[in-house]
């Protein structure tokens, strides 16, 4: 009987991300953002380095929650319990012509 191709785990998609900057979610009104440095199954979390505070704002007029304000705060373990939604920001290159 030929082995199934199992989906893969949390664990697995967020290693592929270690080393890129993220945004953590924890809460409607805040989070941080840094770079993902190593993932832990046992306790579940994650490791942050150069990390932001971040403080997110939505209006009527702009619904989705834009960061008003940010505070450094070093490095950080979040345990994935706590963590309400993960976002891999996306790299900007500047191009110069």
């Amino acid at each position: 009987m030929p082995a199934q191709d199992l989906p893969p785990s949390i664990f697995h998609m967020l290693e592929r991300n270690v080393g890129k900057k993220v945004r953590v979610i924890m809460d409607s009104a805040y989070g941080f953002e840094g770079t993902l440095e190593a993932v832990s199954q046992g306790p579940a979390g994650i490791w942050l380095s150069e990390v932001d505070a971040i403080v997110l704002r939505s209006t009527l007029a702009q619904p989705i929650p834009q960061v008003a304000s940010r505070e450094e705060t070093g490095d950080l373990y979040l345990h994935l319990n706590s963590v309400q939604r993960i976002e891999v920001l996306q790299q900007t290159q500047n191009r110069q012509r």
